[in-house]
This record gives C-alpha cells, structure tokens and sequence, in this order.
C-alpha cells in the first residue's frame, strides 16, 4: 500500500497478494522461518526490481494500462482510506516529499526550493521555501496556509476530522508564514526525526473544512485541488475506471505519458487481461498466477523485496473476543508456519517470520516483538480456555453460559489462495475448540468492512510508504486511533505511546517503540502473519515500474524506456 503520499501506513486487501502486488509468506511459531527451498534468511529482501530510468531516458508518449480503481474514500489522510487512495492521489496532488527505495528522503524542487532544520532549546523548526511556480490547478498559490491546512486538519485537536493518524502532527505548536507568503515555518515541541512523513503531500485549504476533509472526497476526484504533471481525465463512478492526462498548469518537467489509465478489474480478470496484452502491469503473489504470467511475450517478471505485511486483526468490540483470555488462546491456536506455506507454495520464497508491525527484519532497529509474547502453543490455549471457563460441548466447540465460541472470519473474493488461508485458520481453532464461521464478501468491500469493523477476525495488510516504522505505533495501537482496527489498547499505553513520539533520538525512540510494541502485542489482538516478495508481470521496457520498497518513482519519470 509508492512514495509516502498518505500521512500514514495505508491499508490493503488481502487478495492473494494479487491487488497489493504481494506475494505472500508465512511465519512460524516463534520466530522461525517460513516455506521455501533451503535456509531460511536471517532478514527479508531487501532487492529492488524496477527498471529504473533517467527521465531522459523515457520516450514522449504513450499510455500505461494497469487494474485499479478508486475507493469510497479518495482523501489519504483520512481515517477511512486506504492504500488505493493514496495511489490514485499520487498522480494527480503535490508529490512534496518521497523515499528511495533504501528510505532516504527526497524533495521535489518542483515543489520545495529550500529545507531547513533547526533545532533552538530542544525545540525543533523546519523551515519549507516553496518553489514560485507552486500553484494548485484551481489557481490557489501552494504556499505556508496549504502547510497549515495539513498541519491543522491532522492535528487532533478538532475531532470532527477523521484523521487516519494525528500522530507527529500533533507535536507541532504552530505553523506560521516566513519571510513571505511562500515559506512556510513549522515549530515543534520537541524534536521530530520523522518530520518529512507529515507533508509529504499538502491538502489544498480548500480541502480544509471539516466537511470537506470527511466527505468531498468520497467517490469523487477534485482535480481542481490538485497539482502535478498529471490531472484527472476520466473519473467514471459507473465503470470505476480512472484515466489522468498531462495537466496542462503543470510548471516542472511534462509528463511522459498521454496518459495513466486504471481499469476496475478484480484480481483474477487482472491476470488474464495482462494475458492478452490489454494491461501492461499486474501484480501477483500465488504460484499459479506467477505461472499464469510468466513467458508471456512481449513482457518480464520483475520481483523483489516488499514494503507490505499481513496480519490477523481480532475485533476486540465482538461479543466473544472481548475477553482477552478467548484472544490469547485464539492468537495461541494460529500456526504461522502453516500459513507460510500455503502463501508460498510453489514460489521458491522464505523469510524470517514479521515480528513487528513496525519495521521488517532488513530495517535497523527491528525487532522480533511478536514471538516474545505470542506463542503457536495449541495445549497451552485449551488449558487457557479451560481456566476461563470455556466448556467443551458434545460438538467439540466450546460454551459458556450458553453462548458456543463461534468467530466470523471475513472472506474477500474469490481467490483460491485466500479460501486456503480462511480453511487453514478454521482447522487450526477448531481442535482447540472454537469454531470459525467464514464470511463471504466482495473485494469491492473492503474499505466498507475497515471502516465499520464488520469483522471477527480479518486478515489484511500494510503497505509501509516511508522507512520510519516507530512514527506509526499510535497509528496501529493508540486508543485514540481511527486507524486501530482491532480496538485494543489501554489509556496507559497510549501515555506510553505518546511519550516515545518526544524521543528526539530515532534510535531510542524506535528501541521505545518496539517495548511498547510488546506491551500491546499482549492484548492479544494483532498477529503478524507474513510479507512475501513483490511479483509483477510488466510490459518490455516500462521504467520506473515494479519492486521499489520504499522508493515511488515521481509520475513524470513513469513510462516507455527509449
């Protein structure tokens, strides 16, 4: 779930890997490898596969095809969108800051003319210079208010916004016009190593309101908010396709494309219709659909490491799982290593297992938090269930006070890895004797169940836009986050979590997060499950297109090698 063009991780189906452009993986029970030939690694990939270009190199010209769509909700920042709205945004908004692929931060001088960083009394300030030319399709100047109406919007401090994480944005005192309307001053409480995430985009003030921000958003495109080589062709609500075209306002380097076109395809029509050469990019994660498009002519297979993880999400607020005893032998019952294998069946791929949500194992600073406290440990989770009072029926499925210990497990689509994976999770509860109810849904719901929690158990994923993995703690653990889907956490972890974000030292503030981490691991409420390698079919000679871990290449630099 590109740059970092959401103020946040953004959320992905699980679709066997296939919409999220993911293989898949597995983990085992306490922290050893997942399937694959041979030994497992000490860390996940790290490789890039992209094709990367000079602009020079690109030809002037041409359309690029892929599946997509745009989703309810089309405004990143918010609580409610996820990793497809930020892609779609990205081609047609201010792309201000982005990450190579290794994470190292990058300005656009389209954008930004000048950075500073100042650090006065423990108090940090950065002073963003934005380019003259900077001006939103609407004519409004991008200046210091478009830095206020991102800082304010996402602040916290009105809550009538649904801000996906407030996080960073709340340790800023003021955002105040420099030496003139075009350079923007952020004063900080404290010291922000991980600043740069926070505006990677700006929101356009008139995006500003309170209703605007919550609603405008929602299956519409405002190109006249926007900015870039790019802006918005076609947005067609009945198809779901979107097509951009070179934005005629634009004042940096043209676009090289006539235009970016995403078709609303599910996952496996996406792979036939890159069979037939109707889509010139799709991304896949399962051996069959790696078989399906490799040697296609005409096109290449370009994997790498990934920037995505999976996890389990327990609703806390269902009836059964509130109590944390049925989470601990749930989380206990799950054979990560089982799962492993059914994602990479077939794919010659192994990693260590995730043990954290917020760095992966080729990161500095990571940590194995999740087998420190979490356990494939079947036994130990029937005797937990039996102290708790959970009696076995004649069915073998546990009741107390004549309630049986029955789960939904949400279902997405159609995907014969994803049914696999649900039957998988139902056999590995049901000897401990819960029994798990698996439910069907549409792929075109996900961001409907997200945003509702119509879910028991869920299995979904995480795609990491930036390297700094300890900003987002609060993002996946706060009480006070839109975006904790499972709704565990205490009012003294979230102190917990709040004081780690003051630590101006990132390699103290990331040992702090990875403590914390373990503390609300032990809610029993979010199991790591696996990342995988990216996997893409690609048309011969697209550049700046595949596997890129932290990096997006900017939209003007995407297109059709010389």
């Amino acid at each position: 779930m590109g740059s970092r063009i959401a103020p946040a991780a953004a959320l992905t189906a699980a679709l066997a890997l296939t919409v999220t452009a993911c293989g898949s993986s597995g983990s085992g029970s306490s922290g050893g490898g997942t399937s694959g030939k041979g030994a497992t690694p000490a860390a996940a990939s790290a490789k890039t596969d992209y094709n990367p270009q000079p602009y020079d190199d690109i030809k002037d010209g041409g359309t690029y095809t892929t599946a997509g769509t745009f989703d309810d909700q089309g405004n990143p920042f918010n609580a409610n969108a996820t990793l497809t709205a930020s892609r779609i945004w990205f081609w047609y908004n201010p792309d201000v800051i982005t990450y190579s692929p290794t994470g190292e931060v990058q300005y656009n001088p389209d954008y930004l003319s000048d950075v500073k960083v100042t650090d006065t009394g423990g108090n940090q300030r950065v002073v963003l210079t934005i380019n003259p030319k900077a001006t939103y399709n609407d004519g409004t100047p991008i200046d210091w208010t478009a830095v206020k109406a991102t800082w304010q919007t996402n602040n916290g401090k009105n809550k009538d916004y649904n801000a996906s994480s407030t996080e960073g944005y709340s340790n800023i005192t003021s955002v105040t016009r420099g030496a003139d309307d075009k350079q923007a001053v952020i004063d900080f409480k404290g010291v922000d190593p991980w600043w740069s995430s926070l505006f990677t985009t700006f929101l356009n003030p008139k995006a500003a309101a309170v209703d605007a921000y919550n609603d405008a958003y929602v299956k519409k495109a405002h190109p006249e908010w926007g900015a870039g080589p790019y802006t918005v062709g076609t947005f067609d609500t009945k198809t779901g396709n979107v097509t951009f075209v070179r934005n005629p306002k634009w004042w940096g380097k043209k676009g090289k494309l006539d235009k970016r076109i995403y078709v609303n395809l599910d996952s496996a029509a996406a792979i036939n219709a890159f069979k037939n050469g109707q889509i010139d990019y799709a991304a896949t994660g399962s051996a069959e659909d790696l078989k399906q498009i490799s040697g296609v002519k005409g096109t290449e297979v370009r994997s790498g490491g990934s920037p995505f993880e999976y996890s389990l999400y327990v609703n806390t607020k269902s009836t059964v799982l509130k109590d944390p005893q049925v989470r601990e032998a749930l989380l206990e019952s799950v054979d990560r290593e089982q799962i492993a294998k059914i994602q990479f069946q077939g794919l010659d791929y192994s990693e260590p297992l995730p043990g954290s949500a917020l760095l992966y194992s080729f990161q500095k600073g990571y940590s194995d938090n999740v087998s420190s406290v979490i356990k494939h440990a079947p036994d130990d989770a029937k005797k937990i269930l039996d102290a708790a009072g959970w009696k076995t029926g004649g069915d073998g499925i546990r009741e107390k006070n004549g309630t049986k210990l029955t789960v939904r497990y949400t279902l997405l689509g159609d995907d014969p890895l994803n049914k696999a994976t649900a039957n998988a999770f139902a056999a590995m509860l049901k000897p401990v004797g819960i029994q798990v109810d698996i439910k069907k849904a549409d792929e075109a719901d996900f961001a409907k169940i997200l945003s509702e929690r119509d879910f028991d158990l869920f299995l979904s994923g995480n795609r990491s836009m930036d390297p700094f993995g300890a900003r987002y703690l609060n993002q996946f653990y706060g009480t006070d986050s839109d975006s904790n889907l499972t709704g565990a956490g205490t009012p003294e972890l979230d102190k917990e979590i709040h004081a780690a974000a003051q630590i101006s030292d990132p390699d103290k503030q990331t040992a702090e997060a990875n403590a914390i981490e373990r503390k609300e691991l032990a809610q029993y409420a979010f199991l790591p499950l696996f990342s995988g390698p990216s996997i893409y079919g690609v048309k011969d000679g697209l550049a700046n297109v595949g596997a890129t871990i932290f990096g997006t290449p900017l939209p003007e630099t995407v297109g059709w090698q010389k």
